[in-house]
């Protein structure tokens, strides 16, 4: 089996947001939609203060909450674990965007345009008007995903089928793979790294883990 998650290394990331800005071009996500975010937290009391910046997403969960609330089926999870959402079946009831404990994803009802409401002609050349009244999210780029089937690729490690936003990481924070392979870049991480992902109390099994230390070598 393949199971595709994603792994940041919080020691890493330096709060650049050029994850963003390239989410922002893959995918053409209007103004104040913002697929890839990252976040800046800060902890502790001066002079002992602490900066991490934590790069947030649709979680890719393994039990999500937002399909099960899906009164369309429009929102599905495919045997690789990507979660994605069928614009032809959402009716815009907003449930899913309620139930996601992760606030990954939007609902846009009127185009939008960056510059005071007029449209760039780039801009119109990618409007989507199957995204208007509909949930949109992160799709782990699964269209870039898809292309290395037949091609002899593997996505995390060629950037052709590589998600946008680990391709432009220049602190190379980001990282995506199969978790289900042993061998894998993310696998490899996982296991000699601690790690945690967010609300792991809720059960939902998000795809997304945080690194934070280098695992203790054992005598």
């Amino acid at each position: 089996m393949t199971r595709y998650i994603m792994v940041v290394d919080l020691r890493r990331c330096v709060g650049c947001q050029t994850c963003t800005a390239a989410c922002r071009h893959a995918n053409a996500t209007p103004p104040g939609v913002q697929w890839r975010a990252v976040l800046d937290m800060e902890a502790g009391e001066y002079p002992t203060v602490t900066r991490t910046f934590v790069p947030v997403g649709c979680q890719h969960c393994a039990s999500p909450p937002c399909m099960t609330v899906c009164p369309t089926t429009a929102t599905r999870q495919r045997k690789d674990g990507i979660v994605t959402i069928d614009y032809n079946l959402c009716i815009g009831c907003g449930y899913c965007i309620v139930a996601c404990p992760y606030q990954a994803r939007f609902k846009v009802t009127k185009a939008h345009f960056a510059f005071n409401g007029r449209a760039l002609e780039s801009e119109m050349a990618r409007f989507d008007p199957g995204r208007m009244g509909v949930a949109t999210k992160c799709t782990f780029c699964v269209d870039r995903v898809d292309a290395a089937n037949g091609s002899g690729q593997t996505p995390g490690i060629d950037p052709e089928v590589t998600p946008a936003c680990v391709n432009s990481c220049i602190a190379h924070a980001l990282h995506f793979g199969d978790a289900d392979d042993p061998d894998s870049n993310v696998s490899c991480l996982l296991r000699e790294n601690e790690h945690f992902r967010m609300h792991e109390e809720l059960g939902a099994e998000p795809g997304f883990y945080y690194l934070w230390e280098q695992k203790a070598v054992k005598d």
